[in-house]
């Protein structure tokens, strides 16, 4: 990406359509994709200044950009931790955590009745196991804000069935593209499969005008390591805190390591479907087809 390119791209929301190609013989192939879930229940307060509109759209019309709706969702969201190995949620019903703090009452009566999978949860956790990686599933854990806020804006009739996995809280990059890649079957049986976190996530910089350039450099890296091959971005990604800015940008990565796993999940080069810059940040989204 050149200097003029990224000063344009980040004019205006941008995002990248993909032609919708229905199968009537067998499960197409889903993609994995890693996306911004913005700031708590942002999609769903007053935004007069229009500050999450663009990636609302992003997430709107994040179906169309699919090959056929999927059979079930799997979500890697940051706000999940656990330690020594990978969690699923198991329950069939499972319920809402409102992780998120001094926002307006109607926020926390916010639903998204989606159905569980433990069918999926098994499966996922009978892949990371064959892969040799620890995995366990929480049979009572509920969907925490990082699946169900972005989950209601891109599939607001929380009709398919939905998984939250956590991620692993060492924060090692290469054991979640290794899980990453564990998981990667099933995006052929029809699951679809989304890191949900921020690819800049630094709370106290956001609407600092001293944040856009480092954020810039950083997000034109982050794309750059996205879009390479498979062997290449594993070990970029491996080594992403030596990246440019990249502690300015994440000064804790839990919401980036989502990315890792989405990225594992595909041997193709990623695409850089949505960038925008939010509260003078830029913000980026990935697929990988």
């Amino acid at each position: 990406m050149g200097a003029n390119d990224a000063q344009g791209i980040f004019r205006r929301p941008h995002f990248i359509p993909i032609l919708r190609i229905m199968s009537t013989t067998e499960t197409a192939t889903q993609p994995s994709l890693f996306i911004p879930h913005g700031g708590g229940p942002c999609f769903f307060m007053p935004d007069p200044d229009g500050v999450w509109t663009g990636m609302e759209q992003y997430l709107r019309t994040l179906v169309d950009r699919l090959p056929e709706r999927p059979r079930a969702l799997l979500i890697i969201s940051g706000h999940w931790e656990t330690r020594g190995g990978f969690g699923f949620t198991g329950h069939e019903r499972p319920g809402l955590i409102y992780d998120y703090y001094n926002f307006p009452p109607h926020t926390y009566e916010l639903t998204y009745p989606a159905p569980g999978a433990p069918w999926l949860a098994e499966r996922a956790a009978e892949l990371l196991r064959g892969a040799g990686l620890p995995a366990g599933i929480d049979p009572e854990r509920g969907l925490d804000h990082g699946v169900f806020v972005p989950m209601k804006v891109a599939f607001p009739d929380a009709d398919i069935p939905l998984v939250q996995m956590s991620i692993e809280a060492g924060y090692d990059p290469a054991l979640h593209v290794r899980a990453g890649e564990a998981i990667a079957p099933l995006r052929d049986e029809g699951v679809l499969i989304i890191g949900s976190g921020m690819s800049f996530h630094n709370l106290r910089a956001f609407r600092d005008p001293r944040a856009e350039a480092p954020s810039r450099l950083f997000d034109q890296w982050l794309t750059q390591a996205a879009q390479a091959d498979a062997a290449k971005r594993a070990d970029l990604l491996a080594r992403w805190a030596e990246a440019p800015a990249a502690r300015i940008c994440h000064p804790q990565e839990d919401h980036l390591i989502p990315l890792m796993v989405a990225a594992g999940a595909s041997a193709s080069p990623g695409r850089h479907d949505y960038n925008e810059l939010v509260m003078g940040s830029a913000i980026s989204g990935y697929s990988f087809a």
